[in-house]
């Protein structure tokens, strides 16, 4: 029977409730389908850094490196800026790891109605391609002058060849063995040198994957037309902050923040890679019981997949599609019902 080490890191706000809730889930999943993993949890996040004026201690890295995967629940905390929490925890992980390729699927599930008219299930369904670790949050730059009237701040993005190219494969790949179709958002015309030089490797690449049909869009135009015509997408690529934006745009088209997974990924073996609902520590409602826990347990399943046990990834998805799609089946608030964590994640159990 093949086994993994998983770190589990809940982090904050809502994170430790919806990771602690699906655990037992996602260990029946494994259970039923013949492998077994141990989980290793860290305390790591912002309680962590109150106490000791960081968000991991020193060595995180090192004491992370050998795990086979790591599962993060939430960053961020309505006293400590967003930037202190995600410099200090989310960005050294991917940066560390080299966990270049933020995947993130959205998909209109059967039984959610999307914020947009017209739209049933099955018909939005594409993924997004982040690159995440240069472009725009690289960290490059700096605060002079601070305090004078002239204080000064530059932040340069990072566009480096190896970082464009190898995103842009990687989704021209998926775009492959999904439906032949890739938008590369950009925002060439009017920075036109790290754009334009996007726009040139997405060329350059394309010529290996002739089947492929290219879009190119600005990413004004990319936010309109999620919204106008979501249907027609299929694989996007983009950089660290245009993703970042389109992402959530894309969870909210396609029902809530609270069924967006993603992948923090390295495609390979030297480090382990990271996945990570995307809702955040939604610290309004913690300790109330009503997180949904769905994006979690849709997190686990890309986390199975990538480690290769697809039939448990299966069942995982199809248990949530499975639910979403039963008018009887309990709900959390943010989409539209009265249901606990606890609730959602005992129904999906009894599906499995």
């Amino acid at each position: 029977m093949d086994s993994y080490d998983i770190a589990v890191i809940p982090g904050d706000g809502i994170g430790p409730e919806v990771v602690d809730a699906a655990l037992p889930l996602v260990e029946d999943a494994a259970d039923e389908t013949g492998f077994a993993f141990e989980t290793t949890r860290f305390d790591w996040g912002t309680e962590y850094y109150l106490d000791n004026g960081e968000m991991m201690p020193e060595d995180g890295l090192d004491r992370l490196a050998d795990f086979d995967a790591v599962f993060l629940g939430a960053v961020g905390h309505p006293e400590v800026p967003d930037h202190v929490t995600l410099h200090g925890l989310l960005l050294p992980i991917r940066k560390g790891f080299d966990q270049y390729v933020c995947k993130r699927p959205n998909v209109l599930f059967e039984g959610i109605e999307s914020p947009l008219r017209g739209y049933e299930s099955g018909d939005i369904d594409f993924v997004v391609y982040r690159e995440n670790t240069e472009g725009e949050y690289a960290d490059v730059g700096g605060r002079e002058h601070r305090g004078f009237e002239h204080e000064t701040a530059v932040q340069s993005a990072l566009f480096t060849r190896q970082g464009t190219e190898r995103i842009v494969r990687a989704a021209f790949e998926a775009a492959t063995e999904r439906e032949g179709s890739l938008t590369s958002i950009t925002k060439s015309n009017a920075q036109a040198h790290s754009m334009v030089f996007w726009d040139d490797v997405v060329a350059d690449v394309s010529d290996e994957f002739p089947s492929v049909d290219v879009e190119r869009l600005l990413v004004d135009a990319g936010a309109m037309d999620l919204i106008r015509r979501p249907d027609e997408f299929d694989v996007l690529v983009a950089s660290n902050l245009f993703g970042d934006i389109l992402t959530d745009i894309g969870a909210q088209i396609t029902g809530s923040m609270g069924l967006a997974p993603s992948g923090n990924i390295h495609p390979g073996d030297e480090y382990p890679s990271m996945f990570e609902p995307v809702h955040g520590s939604a610290p309004d409602i913690v300790g109330d019981g009503v997180a949904n826990p769905l994006a979690t347990v849709l997190s686990w399943s890309m986390l199975f997949e990538d480690l290769g046990e697809q039939q448990a990834a299966d069942a995982l998805w199809d248990g949530v599609a499975d639910q979403l799609a039963d008018e009887s089946a309990p709900r959390t608030p943010d989409l539209g019902g009265t249901a606990g964590t606890g609730d959602v994640v005992a129904d999906l159990r009894s599906r499995l």
